[in-house]
């Protein structure tokens, strides 16, 4: 299975170029179920170790059905498929444009994306013949509900709300669970991230107003509380999949806490945000479009290219995971 490899913000994109059977299905959300129900075993293989590791992420690229689109995309990670993905959004627009998918074209060149959430419109800047920052537009993201108490064992009662923004995500201040992003760990997030999405999956139904397919909780975003002032950045760290930390701001989530933000009239039309990564200092740049239409701003790089293989006396070719 041949491969390009991209970061962006720190968080790897594995674009899985050439190497796949053939994916049926008539629709992206089709594909995405053939895949998820015939083609596990290649997740698994490109994802876990040796090849990979409990972070990676994963881009399959995929023939478009969506009018207009330039590329289509399944995205995959230590869990499955998700349905949106701003991080390989950034990293996939470059590559497009520098495999001639589109035509290049300055200052600009858009790239439409087919996601399983949706069509996802991208602008690369170009200068020179050279690629650089990408901008996107994702789909329409809104606030499924606001000030829901959840009773958390562990951590007592904790107020989350609920956005979408190409997924689902549970939004709260780190410092209602009792920990900080300098003086805790990355473990001690993820279990508090672990425990808050158990109980928003019991306890708050999910209803997609399009698609049931994407009905889902997928992560949880810890914030520094931040929503006001636009003038600094604001920092969060993003829970998703099956405990898998982003090490970028996370573009989706991102999108979703714009929409929470622009809900609550915390930031208005036209304004921006600075979002980033405690971690690793990687940042987002967020903007209000339009009424639920935000664009997320960020750099994505190469880091390689490989060819995956497997043997048939190796034990661990399907890939394993130790966390």
């Amino acid at each position: 299975i041949r491969t390009v490899e991209m970061h962006t913000g720190g968080m790897p994109l594995r674009i899985i170029e050439a190497g796949y059977p053939e994916i049926r299905g008539d629709t992206i959300l089709e594909k995405r179920a053939f895949v998820r129900d015939n083609l596990d075993y290649l997740r698994k293989f490109l994802m876990f170790e040796p090849r990979g590791h409990y972070d990676m992420y994963g881009a399959l690229l995929v023939e478009p059905d969506a009018p207009g689109a330039n590329a289509a995309v399944l995205f995959l990670h230590n869990e499955g498929y998700s349905t949106m993905c701003g991080h390989a959004i950034v990293a996939l627009g470059r590559y497009c444009v520098d495999k001639k998918m589109v035509q290049y074209q300055e200052p600009e060149t858009k790239v439409n994306i087919q996601c399983p959430c949706g069509l996802v419109e991208a602008y690369v800047s170009c200068s020179n013949g050279f690629t650089d920052e990408v901008r996107f537009l994702s789909v329409p993201s809104f606030v499924y509900k606001m000030d829901v108490a959840l009773e958390v064992p562990k951590y007592g009662e904790v107020v989350v709300d609920i956005s979408y923004g190409g997924a689902f995500y549970a939004v709260l201040p780190i410092s209602s669970v009792g920990l900080d992003f300098e003086k805790d760990t990355i473990a001690d997030i993820v279990a508090a991230a672990k425990e808050i999405k158990k109980e928003c999956k019991r306890s708050i139904p999910l209803v997609h107003p399009e698609e049931p397919d994407l009905a889902f909780f997928y992560g949880v975003i810890f914030t520094d509380g931040n929503d006001t002032d636009h003038t600094t950045p604001s920092y969060n760290i993003v829970e998703f999949a099956n405990e898998q930390i982003d090490r970028s701001p996370c573009g989706s989530g991102v999108t979703a806490r714009m929409a929470l933000m622009f809900t609550r009239n915390k930031i208005k039309l036209g304004e921006k945000k600075v979002i980033s990564n405690p971690s690793t200092k990687s940042s987002f740049s967020a903007k209000v479009v339009k009424v639920w239409l935000f664009e997320v701003s960020g750099n994505g790089y190469y880091t390689g290219s490989c060819i995956f293989t497997a043997e048939d006396k190796d034990i661990h070719q399907n890939g394993f995971l130790i966390k």
